[in-house]
This record gives structure tokens, C-alpha cells and sequence, in this order.
């Protein structure tokens, strides 16, 4: 599934122009069929997305790793999170599309929302959600008076039923600001080629070095640097599985100008060296 060139920045499916809608619903059906029932890897930078399998199966590809979607569950997947599909053939569901800003008040709201909403999840459609999905996607369809201010509550309600599941599947808790963590990321992901250090990201949160410091240890358990050479990496490890960059020009992307540095900060962190993790990718037929 590698892809040649950078990873495809998409804001809906296929389309890069603005966000045509409030939201977006559609079949899996209607859209994987166009496309051989294989979506290729993507991702999407101010958009999540929840993937609801009624009946059939995919394989999933996130940020490099191969996970199944299983008949009779859902998928969240947050903004910038690489993602691939290799659907069954006359699998049936829906996919939801949510512009960030529809779940920028949720997030602002809840701490734990936001948490939950930064990376993604899998769980089982119950019936709750189920009515959710289709009281939305009734919504979507309809030209009521109040038809955006009701498909923003339904998808309120939808993504915060996802994270009490999400809750509940997992025991961890994490403290810190979750918000400025995310938009500490979107700094990160803008910036990362021009070398930016701990405190160039402190100055554009409006926060000394010291709070983003306290900040990551809070909610990530490491220092401010070491959470910003992480999504670096993360940002390497999309590119080596996903394009076909040689690893040189990787590092040149993500602000390493020696690419042995990269090279060794790259293995001490993944345990492994770029060409050695990117080898299992360019086999995958």
C-alpha cells in the first residue's frame, strides 16, 4: 500500500477543497465500490472521522499498523492519522465526517473528551449508537429550518457516546490539557522542517518552556522535547510507510539536517533503523 510522493492531504475522501457541509454522511457501499472496495492511505488535517461497519469486514491500515474492522463495529479516527482500507466486497455501513470545529466545543468542554478524541479507537456498535448514526444520517439528508444546529447537537451526541465507550474499554486516565496538547501537535506538524525547539513551541502557546514542560509530563509522562521528537517520529514513520522519499530527504522534511543524526535518533527511539522499518511496506502487495 505504499504511496510515491508525499501522503495525500484530504479534507473529504478524494476532495481537497473547503468542507462542503456541516457534516458528512455516506455509505461505505457508495464509496468503496468506486474505488475496487481499497481506499489508499490518506489523511486528513482538519477532519475526523467515525467508520461504522454494519455488516462485512475491512483491514486497516493506521499510521503503519494493520488492525481489522470487524462486522458490527466502529472506528474513530482523529485528523492527521494516516489511514487505509481494504474493504470485503459488498460491505455495508457508514462513514461520518466531522470538520474540527464541530467538536471544537466538546473538547473545550471536557478535557477527558479531547483526550479521547486524539487518537484513534475501535469499539462495538450498540444500539444507542446505532439510532445516533441513523438519526444523523436522517439529518444530513433532510432541508429542515434547523438543519445545522441539529446535525451539530446529533454530532455531539454521537462522538461523546464514542468516548464514553472508549471510557469505559480502557481504565487509563491522564491529566493535563489535552487542547494544547492538540494544538501543540498542529504547531509540530506545520513547523517541524524548520528545526523548531521546545521553546520556539512554548512562545507560540503564549507559555513559558517551563508549563509546556509540565504540561507534557502531565498528560504525555515525558519532557516537552522528548513528546516533540515523538510526533516527529510518528510524522517519519507515516512517510517511510506510506511514500517512497528516500530516507534523507525524510530527515531534510522533519528538520534534520545531518541524515545520520536522523538516522540514530530514529533508532534509539523505534528500535530500528528507517530502512529496516520501512522494508515490511514495500512488500505489502
Amino acid at each position: 500500500m505504499s504511496v510515491p510522493g508525499p501522503i495525500p492531504v484530504f479534507n473529504l475522501f478524494g476532495e481537497t477543497a473547503a468542507f462542503p457541509d456541516v457534516i458528512h454522511c455516506e455509505r461505505i457501499w457508495d464509496r468503496a465500490r468506486l474505488h475496487d472496495w481499497a481506499i489508499s492511505p490518506h489523511r486528513h488535517r482538519e477532519m475526523m472521522q467515525v467508520f461504522a461497519m454494519r455488516q462485512g469486514e475491512a483491514q486497516v491500515m493506521l499510521d503503519g499498523d494493520v488492525a481489522r474492522l470487524h462486522d458490527g463495529q466502529f472506528l474513530f479516527v482523529p485528523a492527521l492519522v494516516v489511514h487505509g482500507f481494504r474493504f470485503r466486497k459488498g460491505s455495508e455501513g457508514m462513514v461520518l465526517s466531522f470538520p474540527l470545529s464541530v467538536a471544537a466545543g466538546l473538547q473545550a468542554a471536557s478535557a477527558e473528551i479531547g483526550r479521547h478524541l486524539s487518537r484513534p479507537f475501535f469499539g462495538a456498535l450498540d444500539e444507542g449508537l446505532l439510532t445516533l448514526i441513523g438519526q444523523l444520517s436522517d439529518a444530513f439528508a433532510g432541508h429542515g429550518a434547523y438543519r445545522g444546529p441539529l446535525l451539530a447537537v446529533l454530532s455531539h451526541a454521537l462522538l461523546t457516546a464514542l468516548c464514553e465507550l472508549d471510557c469505559a474499554a480502557s481504565a487509563e486516565t491522564v491529566g493535563g490539557s489535552p487542547q494544547r496538547l492538540q494544538r501543540l501537535a498542529a504547531l509540530v506538524a506545520a513547523h517541524m522542517a524548520e528545526g523548531w525547539r521546545p521553546g520556539d513551541y512554548a512562545r507560540a502557546l503564549a507559555i513559558t518552556p517551563g508549563h509546556l514542560n509540565r504540561l507534557c509530563r502531565e498528560a504525555a509522562g515525558v519532557s516537552a522535547s522528548r513528546h516533540i521528537e515523538g510526533l516527529v517520529m510518528a510524522e517519519a514513520c507515516r512517510l517511510l510507510a506510506f511514500t517512497q522519499l528516500p530516507v534523507a530527504e525524510i530527515g531534510y522534511r522533519l528538520g534534520f539536517h545531518d541524515p545520520a543524526h536522523f538516522s540514530r535518533r530514529f533508532r534509539l527511539l523505534r528500535g530500528t533503523t528507517p530502512s529496516a522499518y520501512r522494508r515490511p511496506f514495500m512488500t505489502v502487495a
